[in-house]
């Protein structure tokens, strides 16, 4: 809800992709730290991620549909589950 996302899919894992992928998310990342004037890569919100983590990753294991999350995770969740 009503927070700003990038969602990018593709269908093969590549070194590039992986490279391309890990560029674009440090770019956007330290970009966003000087406009905020802030350090992107200090390790606060780390702990909170491990917590979401925990939560998601056993819901991409099954095959049934996931509605628990707001509209955007469900989405993200159910178009990996259908095309992994």
């Amino acid at each position: 809800g009503n927070k700003p996302t990038n969602s990018i899919m593709f269908r093969k894992l590549t070194p590039r992709t992986l490279g391309s992928l890990i560029a674009l998310y440090e770019h956007k990342i330290f970009t966003q730290g000087i406009i905020w004037k802030i350090n992107s890569f200090d390790q606060w919100g780390v702990e909170l991620g491990k917590q979401l983590a925990k939560v998601i990753l056993p819901e991409l294991k099954g095959d049934e549909k996931v509605s628990s999350h707001d509209a955007s995770t469900n989405g993200l969740i159910n178009h990996y589950k259908e095309n992994r």
